[in-house]
């Protein structure tokens, strides 16, 4: 890295911002020798990581502690949660490295961890998606061997593909001797930025196939069994629109926190404004706090575990078959 300012000079009140040049741009995700001033971008960060740590390992604690949720859609949901988890003890940790403990060689851990979880979640959100299209799609035979097989094949290549993703920078596919080669999150070179969110909007494209083919699915659905009980026309309505509302919200809280970064990750570079990278891996990061409360929390069996814990009365919840993936 380029020199920074006197801690107290506005060149070096940047927190996570490489002020190279004197134009505080790029976010700077490695960690520096002098003490910085507190950035409140930073500090915000950190109290999002806190959040989505709590959240995350209530939906972790919860599934691991409960034998009933071995089922293939709850070993997802727990994928999410721990992916999610480790992003969030990831931002707590970096805040801490940058701040308190300055080392370029635990710096590039902490990116490592995080390009490792962000990427596992973005990665169990579509395997999620899968498990509930095949759970539809062939709905006679989803409670079957085949299945659980199918799911630890899923969790082993989305666990083994963010790891490979995570270990780049570590491995040496870092900007550290080549400022010029940095992205608009340093240390992580421009090529690197790129694989990840052209591998981002690639999962999104899948995704978004996914769930149009689920909506025509339910839709089938949903008239077939107006016309096999007489229901009203106005029946079948509310109840598609009410599956195509909760398709839509999945999407749409998916694209508003992760399109932004990703897109800016391909156009931007190291001389691109701060602000904007801030600006745009904030949403990001609400993505594994939305999360839980999506995919765990509005879950009827998570519930009652829940409620059961919070009355005392965790030792009496009785055992009961796992809904379908298309009911969560």
């Amino acid at each position: 890295m380029m020199e920074k300012g006197p801690p107290n000079s506005s060149e070096g009140q940047q927190g996570w911002f490489s002020a190279r040049n004197g134009s505080g741009s790029s976010l700077d995700l490695e960690s520096v020798v002098q003490p910085l001033a507190l950035n409140p971008w930073d500090v915000v960060l950190c109290i999002s990581g806190t959040i989505i740590s709590c959240e995350n390992a209530i939906v972790v604690v919860v599934i691991f502690y409960t034998p009933a949720f071995r089922a293939p859609m709850f070993l997802l949901i727990g994928s999410l949660a721990t992916a999610d988890l480790l992003a969030g003890l990831g931002l707590i940790l970096h805040f801490a490295f940058v701040y308190f403990i300055p080392s370029e060689a635990v710096s590039l851990l902490t990116v490592g961890l995080l390009v490792t979880s962000f990427t596992a979640s973005v990665c169990s959100l579509l395997t999620i998606t899968i498990d509930r299209y095949l759970s539809l799609y062939n709905a006679l035979t989803y409670y079957s061997e085949r299945t659980v097989t199918r799911t630890y094949i899923m969790l082993i290549l989305t666990w083994g593909a963010s790891i490979c993703y995570g270990l780049l920078p570590v491995m040496g596919w870092n900007c550290l001797e080549e400022p010029s080669a940095c992205s608009i999150v340093k240390p992580l070179t421009k090529n690197h930025l790129i694989v990840l969110s052209v591998s981002f909007l690639a999962v999104f494209a899948a995704m978004l196939q996914l769930y149009v083919q689920i909506c025509r699915i339910v839709c089938r659905h949903a008239q077939q069994i107006a016309v096999q009980r007489h229901f009203l026309a106005s029946s079948h309505y509310v109840t598609t629109r009410k599956g195509i509302a909760t398709l839509a919200v999945i999407l749409g809280t998916f694209a508003s926190c992760w399109l932004p970064f990703a897109v800016y990750g391909l156009l931007g570079d190291s001389s691109s404004p701060g602000l904007y990278t801030y600006a745009t891996l904030l949403p990001a990061t609400y993505n594994s706090m939305l999360n839980p409360v999506i995919y765990a929390f509005r879950n009827q069996e998570i519930q009652k575990v829940l409620w059961a814990v919070c009355c005392g009365c965790f030792s009496s919840a009785l055992p009961f078959r796992s809904r379908s993936p298309s009911d969560v």
